[in-house]
């Protein structure tokens, strides 16, 4: 950062020498901008690792995720904290919005520094997660964002993990300084669709949301291209970007939604789409009632079809199309396209390319890299298949080994579906999830689901529907 940065965090330290505090303690603003955080789930793997240089403090971690578990089992967390819940917006949706009587609270850029230096020294998190609501305009909050960041990378030499909101609508330069500040950005997508935008957050707008998106990702190429020939470059957002969507707050389909997520990836290069179940926090003629709650069964066929868009090589258009626009609730979108492509099974595993086997329910990118590896050596087995984490039990109907079914049975859709089915089938979270919707609906009564239901209830017979909101 040349002299320029110097004098844009001495104007930011103007700004915030007034002070944005509204005179709580630092544990009372602490205790109202973690619980004002909780609805931004944008927050995952840092898919950053970098080594402290040893004169500051931290450092970055590829595995580091909040409230998770890292791949060699470690519990680790970020700090995950609103700047301020102030805002000058109105959204329908949220919890934070200008005419809520909530309690407010904003930090200054130094009690953000001493949060996240005392919590890292005493081993309660590996890095930061900031975002913010709108304060005074989109430049003033990203200014102090931005001075934030720099004072705890170059006074307090922090040098852990940072994740930091892109406020849409700030000044570009504000965007690009903070880039080389933090090592993941997001900017929230909010709703799928420029309609939706307009219904429920009339204050923002689609381009305002996508300009810096774009700036990003062209920063980001940009810089990898400087780092290929100068190896000492600053890093412009290392870890990539991410976004978020609303779902359930507006009747978009599952199809719809999906393709969003596609063309995203596809344009932007985003690193992640997350997907958050909307819950009922304000009274408002436009939101949906949602009876049953939130639609967290959605939201997790979603993140399982977001899957295997980046890693399984699908196609948005796919897995749903017009005459299926929603995801079936009881069979997870893997097991259901195979379902309806049974031409393309059996599979045999001792012969069948890397691509297909990936399209086998009950195999990951895991056992079918181990598939390939192994069968190289020695014929395989069905024994060996289990061993590599292959599960046998929902992949026994789409493979074969060495030209053999694990067991007899009749190839066809409804009997296929009926065994994967049988007591809501999958993991542990499908089942609570599945059970939670035929069941855990107030005066909804449980009925026999006809094979390959696509779930859209819309008739009153079928109960309440959490795949298509009414609004």
């Amino acid at each position: 950062m040349g002299s320029g940065s110097e004098n844009g965090i001495r104007e930011n330290r103007s700004i915030t020498g007034s002070g944005v505090s509204g005179g709580q303690s630092l544990m009372e603003k602490l205790g109202i901008l973690t619980d004002a955080a909780k609805y931004d789930v944008a927050c995952t793997s840092s898919g950053s690792d970098r080594r402290g240089d040893g004169r500051g403090i931290g450092n970055a971690v590829a595995a580091g995720i909040c409230h998770s578990f890292s791949g060699d089992g470690r519990c680790i967390s970020l700090l995950k904290i609103l700047f301020t819940n102030e805002c000058i917006y109105d959204c329908k949706y949220c919890v934070n919005r200008r005419s809520n009587d909530v309690p407010r609270a904003s930090f200054t850029p130094e009690e953000v520094c001493r949060l996240t230096m005392e919590f890292y020294r005493r081993n309660y998190i590996e890095g930061l997660f900031l975002s913010s609501g709108i304060l005074v305009s989109p430049d003033y909050t990203m200014e102090l964002l931005y001075a934030t960041l720099y004072r705890l990378r170059r006074e307090y030499h922090f040098q852990g993990y940072i994740h930091v909101k892109a406020i849409p609508g700030a000044d570009a330069e504000l965007v690009r300084r903070t880039g080389f500040l933090a090592d993941r950005m997001s900017v929230n997508l909010e709703l799928p669709t420029a309609e939706g935008l307009r219904r429920l957050a009339p204050n923002k707008h689609r381009k305002n949301i996508l300009t810096p998106m774009r700036q990003i990702q062209t920063g980001i190429t940009r810089n990898r291209q400087e780092l290929a020939l100068y190896r000492h470059a600053p890093s412009f957002v290392p870890a990539g970007q991410s976004t978020q969507m609303i779902i359930g707050a507006t009747p978009e389909t599952d199809r719809q939604i999906l393709s969003v997520a596609q063309s995203l990836y596809d344009r932007f290069g985003l690193k992640r789409v997350f997907y958050s179940a909307f819950v009922a926090v304000n009274e408002d003629k436009e939101l949906p009632a949602l009876p049953g709650g939130p639609p967290l069964l959605r939201e997790h066929r979603l993140y399982q079809a977001d899957w295997l868009l980046r890693f399984y090589g699908f196609r948005a258009e796919e897995l749903l199309d017009e005459k299926r626009p929603n995801f079936n609730v009881l069979l997870d979108p893997k097991a259901d396209w195979a379902l309806r492509h049974l031409e393309c099974f059996p599979v045999e595993v001792c012969r069948a390319d890397y691509r297909l086997l990936l399209r086998v329910p009950g195999i990951g990118v895991k056992s079918a890299k181990r598939i390939v590896g192994a069968r190289r050596n020695s014929p395989l087995r069905f024994e060996d298949l289990k061993k590599m984490g292959v599960v046998l039990k929902r992949a026994m109907y789409f493979i074969t080994c060495g030209g053999k079914l694990l067991h007899p049975f009749r190839p066809d859709e409804d009997f296929i579906a009926r065994s994967l089915t049988a007591g809501a089938g999958g993991t542990k979270r499908e089942r609570e999830l599945t059970e939670g919707f035929l069941l855990g609906t107030e005066g909804m009564t449980y009925r026999q689901l006809s094979l390959f239901d696509d779930v859209n209830f819309g008739t009153p017979a079928a109960g309440k529907d959490i795949l298509r909101p009414s609004v």
